[in-house]
């Protein structure tokens, strides 16, 4: 898939008993697994690496809004 070329995958992980799973939200055939020790490690690590920086919005400030945020941090503490 072209976009997968220019975009990068757009890897989705979950884990299904010890196992970890990957595979790409486009459809493209990029997928893979990983075996763990337990399934409580397979779930921890899906849960950490199927984050999205969408699912941060509003929680951290991008880059052009940190003297904003800043701002109204320091306001706030006065």
């Amino acid at each position: 898939m072209i976009a997968c070329r220019i975009l990068g995958h757009r890897q989705r992980f979950w884990a299904d008993g010890d196992v970890m799973r990957w595979d790409c939200e486009r459809g493209c055939g990029f997928e893979g697994e990983k075996r763990y020790a337990s399934a409580a490690d397979a779930q921890r690590y899906a849960r950490a690496l199927d984050r999205r920086e969408s699912d941060d919005l509003g929680k951290r400030p991008t880059l052009s809004l940190l003297p904003l945020w800043l701002g109204r941090r320091t306001s706030r503490r006065s």
